[in-house]
């Protein structure tokens, strides 16, 4: 590369990295995107589910640390695009009072120092931009907007249709997912969504990190991406206030670049990694972690999957994934708290049956178990605890402190019952559902899809690691845009929020810094 001095600097291609970087490509400023992996080949093993799902043929190789020194192996993607290339695409606004402080049975779910209504102008462009399909009015605990979705909700499939409309008769007001997919509307020939969560899609219907912000980013010629290129420190100037170097290693050569800017957004564990291994003289235990904050608060969902077992019922629904319920988001009558909420998922085929079947549906064959079951996907909301956070063994191998049984599974068990009662409910009115098996998984530590928190964002250094603006307390020129600054995280998938704070910080950086 010609030069390593730039303008803006930006680390990490996700949903934060991609979005920051499409929004400041239009400056005319020098920018330089640097991206640990490389992209996702178009390939016929995208939607393989041996190689994707059993293999984890995209996923990373590298090995974290667990509370009790255990290695396991993350659900990450060190790509470019990020985790967003196998994303499941719902994009869905946090509520208004996600923003506010209240109860759990886990303990307080904290304010954040912004209300929703800073966040709504920025949730309207991101949805615009992320081609958001959904029906507004049809959630019952929606935030408020005076616009609609970009797009009317995607098509519903016959099974679904029947589900989605006996669901309501049981007394349940589902409602269509918001999904981030770009359809092809104005194409005569219509795609068919099919292999979809935990899958990379060839077609690029999926609007991931990659498609909607990357490479809108590098049509501009002031932009530029390194890929294969791992940041490893972040260097101060002597008075430890100012990022003046970023050490890069490419093809097993170390680099250094400079910004007036610099942008992190690596994910909220691989980025506060990086402010610890950051550590010097003036920030003795890591980048900006005078308070020892730097990694602590670490959020990623309490979650997991529902299979429903039906003998009597066919599904042949290519991606099955239409509507959610949040009835019981803020509890129910019998339980005053936050439940969570349950959404169906992008179906499971053969091929993924064929190596991770039900315990109870073992020995059955894939292809019967994929067509008569339906699945779901249940998401309570994970309390920031300060002592569930990311830490860095002395070899600089990441160690993730997490205490699942400390926090909200009694809500996310109870939300079980909940929709298990909703399927008895609904097999009065369709009695080929009414023998049900149920079966399914809960997401362990390896489970870091939604990631957040770990860098909470705040006006007082002392009980946060960024400012409002996402900028790290006490460094002039840091920045940080994943879901790391969420001061708590809902119950709703991350994607929307982490590209509406994106646009909000790019805002601030292009009207007071370019």
């Amino acid at each position: 590369m010609a030069s390593s001095n730039f303008d803006i600097i930006i680390i990490g291609t996700g949903t934060g990295g991609g979005t920051i970087a499409k929004s400041l490509s239009v400056s005319n400023k020098s920018i330089l995107i640097l991206e640990r992996g490389d992209f996702i080949p178009k390939e016929l093993e995208n939607w393989d589910a041996v190689e994707v799902v059993e293999k984890g043929r995209y996923r990373t190789k590298e090995k974290w640390l667990d509370k009790d020194g255990s290695p396991f192996e993350p659900f990450t993607h060190y790509v470019v695009g990020g985790n967003s290339k196998v994303y499941g695409a719902a994009a869905f606004r946090l509520r208004e009072k996600d923003f506010e402080e209240y109860q759990t049975p886990s303990g307080i779910s904290p304010e954040w120092p912004l209300s929703y209504t800073d966040f709504k102008p920025y949730y309207d462009i991101a949805e615009e931009q992320m081609f958001v399909h959904g029906e507004r009015g049809s959630d019952p605990t929606e935030p408020k907007s005076d616009k609609p979705y970009p797009y009317k909700s995607i098509p519903i499939e016959p099974f679904t249709k029947e589900l989605y409309e006996n669901v309501h008769k049981a007394g349940v007001k589902a409602f269509p997912i918001p999904m981030a997919v770009n359809l092809g509307e104005d194409d005569d020939a219509q795609l068919v969504l099919g292999n979809f969560d935990g899958f990379p899609d060839p077609t690029e219907s999926k609007v991931d990190a990659h498609v909607y912000g990357v490479r809108m980013a590098l049509k501009n010629k002031n932009v530029k991406l390194i890929k294969n290129a791992l940041v490893t420190k972040l260097i101060t100037n002597e008075q430890g206030n100012e990022v003046k170097q970023v050490q890069v290693e490419i093809d097993g050569q170390m680099e250094v670049f400079s910004a007036d800017i610099v942008i992190v957004a690596g994910g909220a564990i691989n980025s506060a990694a990086l402010l610890l291994k950051s550590a010097s003289s003036k920030h003795p235990n890591g980048l900006g972690n005078a308070f020892d904050l730097v990694g602590r608060n670490y959020m990623s969902h309490i979650n997991g999957c529902l299979i429903a077992f039906t003998p009597h019922k066919l599904n042949l629904a290519p991606f099955q994934k239409y509507f959610c319920i949040g009835d019981y988001y803020w509890g129910d009558i019998d339980h005053p708290y936050p439940l969570g909420e349950i959404q169906l998922m992008g179906k499971n085929d053969p091929g993924t049956y064929t190596y991770f079947a039900p315990e109870s549906l073992k020995g059955k064959d894939p292809k019967y178990i994929s067509q008569h079951t339906i699945d779901f996907w249940l998401t309570s909301e994970d309390i920031p605890l300060h002592d569930n956070r990311v830490m860095l063994t002395k070899e600089n191998q990441i160690q993730l402190i997490y205490h699942r049984e400390k926090n909200n599974v009694a809500s996310y068990e109870l939300l079980k019952l909940k929709l298990k009662s909703i399927m008895e409910k609904v097999g009065k009115i369709d009695k080929d559902l009414q023998n049900i098996t149920w079966d399914g998984y809960d997401l362990g530590i390896s489970g870091v899809s939604h990631q957040c928190g770990t860098m909470k964002f705040g006006s007082k250094p002392e009980n946060s690691v960024l400012d409002l603006n996402c900028k790290l307390h006490g460094v002039e020129n840091l920045y940080v845009v994943d879901a790391s600054f969420f001061v708590s995280c809902g119950a709703y998938n991350p994607s929307l929020t982490i590209a509406a704070n994106s646009l909000r910080v790019a805002d601030y950086i292009k009207t007071n810094l370019l």
